[in-house]
């Protein structure tokens, strides 16, 4: 059985894929698979994941949507596919490594020693000794839209947009996938809401019970994505959407 499956959104990153870098790692994880999805890349993104398959065919898969459908939906259908495989473990990855991956043993050693944790979450945070580096428009912006989203979810998380997590292959976390989120950019929010919202009518009402935040040893900013006053408001506005379709 494979113990991990990672999804790896990608859409249009050929010049931000290192495909080096998924195969250094691989040689010694063993027990995992990398699931590609090409979210209608327009570029050479999809020879690229082609290559690196043929490179490691144990080890990677690729599926590939035929035109791009935004981020969480490319993220929902891989984790849907990647469930088929019957893992332990199911997660997903930005393709750009923002966070390193040598950073996911740890991930897979928190849900290891805490059988009651079902989701680890990637946390930027900026303490002595960790390497996390983050412009300060998105920092003050994340720190504030985290408030905010503690707020929603009446749920004191630091990081819900960390592009880094890794669930337990539950049923709970498949009912989460199992329907298009509402939000394209911050369907991050909407699974931990879908989560709790689930695990209330189970009868859990205590969020640190079964979620767990994972301070990163490291982080960068890659280049190549932008951040808005229209990102923002579309953020709000979705969470908004979000709030009200859980009550």
């Amino acid at each position: 059985m494979t113990k991990t499956v990672i999804v790896v959104p990608c859409f249009n990153e050929a010049d931000r894929l290192n495909p080096e870098s998924f195969r250094d790692f691989a040689r010694d994880w063993r027990h995992g698979v990398f699931l590609f999805v090409d979210d209608g890349s327009t570029d050479t993104t999809l020879a690229i994941l082609t290559a690196l398959q043929k490179s490691m065919p144990t080890y990677a898969g690729i599926l590939q949507l035929p035109h791009n459908v935004g981020k969480a939906e490319a993220v929902r259908q891989g984790v849907l596919q990647a469930l088929h495989l019957n893992p332990e473990y199911v997660g997903f990855w930005d393709s750009d490594l923002a966070t390193p991956l040598d950073a996911l043993p740890l991930f897979e050693s928190v849900l290891r020693d805490r059988p009651q944790t079902d989701i680890v979450l990637g946390a930027r945070v900026k303490l002595l000794g960790r390497d996390i580096r983050r412009r300060p428009l998105r920092h003050y912006f994340g720190r504030a839209f985290a408030t905010v989203v503690a707020l929603v979810l009446s749920m004191d998380v630091y990081d819900s947009q960390c592009g880094a997590k890794l669930f337990r292959a539950t049923e709970t976390v498949t009912e989460v996938f199992s329907s298009p989120f509402l939000s394209r950019w911050i369907f991050d929010v909407e699974i931990l809401a879908r989560y709790m919202r689930l695990k209330q009518m189970e009868g859990s009402t205590r969020p640190e019970d079964f979620l767990y935040e994972l301070p990163l040893p490291a982080w960068r900013d890659v280049g190549g994505s932008h951040l808005g006053a229209k990102d923002i408001t579309i953020a709000l506005f979705d969470l908004a959407r979000i709030y009200r379709s859980q009550r």
